[in-house]
């Protein structure tokens, strides 16, 4: 892979918007998802200090389930990560990201309303897979 877009938008095609999630790398020492988390992309934006450019993103933070992937699916279980009744969000530098991550939603036992949008996925459903079966960069990463 030479290059992939992560975006984050109010208004993508007319449908609402789009915030793409990502890999950040908490602790490169470890192998695989166990060093990193998924992060929801609210906004990119840059900054400079003393003359050095710092481009960063506002983020979301999913946190783990458990310490290993689900057995049933070998995916592994994410959560939005809460500050009392607010999701966590800090600021991070673009370095820290690795790639773009695909959340499936645990759709439990209830049915879907009709008319559901697929812009309210990640603010509606309460835990979601990461699903490491996109791709081949995504199964070497997520395991």
């Amino acid at each position: 892979m030479r290059r992939e877009r992560i975006r984050s938008t109010p208004s993508w095609r007319k449908h609402g918007p789009r915030r793409d999630c990502a890999f950040a790398v908490e602790d490169q020492h470890e192998r695989g998802f166990r060093g990193m988390s998924v992060v929801r992309m609210q906004m990119f934006f840059s900054f400079t200090h003393d003359g050095v450019d710092y481009p960063c993103a506002l983020v979301d933070w999913f946190k783990k389930v458990g310490r290993s992937p689900d057995p049933d699916t070998g995916m592994w279980i994410v959560e939005p990560q809460m500050k009392g009744c607010s999701r966590l969000t800090t600021i991070i530098h673009l370095d820290t990201l690795l790639r773009g991550a695909h959340l499936i939603p645990v759709y439990g036992n209830g049915h879907i309303p009709v008319g559901f949008r697929y812009s309210h996925s990640l603010d509606t459903f309460k835990s979601f897979h990461v699903n490491k079966y996109i791709d081949h960069h995504a199964n070497e990463i997520a395991f």
